[in-house]
């Protein structure tokens, strides 16, 4: 089975990593193809979209004429994941905690709004263990990171965050086969790896 890592900028080895380890715990074979171009969607079964910087992976992303058929395949029912600037690339509504409406590219595909480094900068990351509804215990890395604000229509909160300046914030979202953190799992566990390859194979 094919799955695809968006490899247009962010941590896109990580992802790799991730979905073979999960592979192997599920006892399936994959082979991880770099997204860099629509025709490299076809094949594939599930797709991560890595942290990295948001504005840059859409802007490449719009570079690359791959918005509209990203937006196509993944509300096609393509399981997919997007993690830290990932999440911002598929929510429908973002802003930035400092300067407000951003503007920038995105796929629009999943009913939350995040916002854009609510945490603080570089400096304030940070880890902490968190409980994710029907997955389990992760330990999440959150790295410049941005927060989940709210969900609406079938997206559902799976874990949440307590931060001394936020109070409680959304750390990880699901609508159908679509799931979105502001943290990065492809970092400490193999869960939301394994729920994507459980989506493709029908299994979830």
């Amino acid at each position: 089975m094919k799955v695809g890592v968006l490899a247009l900028q962010g941590d896109v080895e990580e992802h790799g990593h991730a979905f073979r380890a999960a592979a192997e715990e599920l006892g399936v074979e994959v082979e991880v193809v770099r997204v860099r171009e629509a025709g490299q969607l076809r094949d594939i079964k599930a797709l991560a979209i890595p942290g990295g910087e948001s504005t840059a992976i859409g802007l490449l992303a719009r570079r690359a004429r791959l918005i509209d058929e990203l937006k196509s395949a993944i509300e096609g029912g393509l399981p997919a994941l997007g993690t830290c600037a990932g999440a911002i690339f598929m929510a429908k509504e973002v802003r930035d905690s400092v300067v407000g409406e951003t503007g920038q590219p995105i796929l629009g595909v999943m009913d939350i709004a995040v916002v854009r480094n609510a945490f603080g900068r570089q400096a304030d990351s940070f880890e902490v263990d968190l409980s994710v509804e029907g997955l389990g215990a992760v330990r999440a890395v959150f790295i410049r990171a941005p927060a989940i604000a709210k969900t609406w229509g079938s997206a559902k909160p799976l874990a949440y965050v307590d931060h001394p300046k936020l109070g409680r914030a959304i750390a990880a979202a699901q609508e159908g086969a679509m799931f979105a953190t502001a943290f990065h799992p492809e970092l400490t566990t193999t869960l939301f790896h394994k729920a994507l390859l459980e989506a493709a194979l029908g299994r979830r």
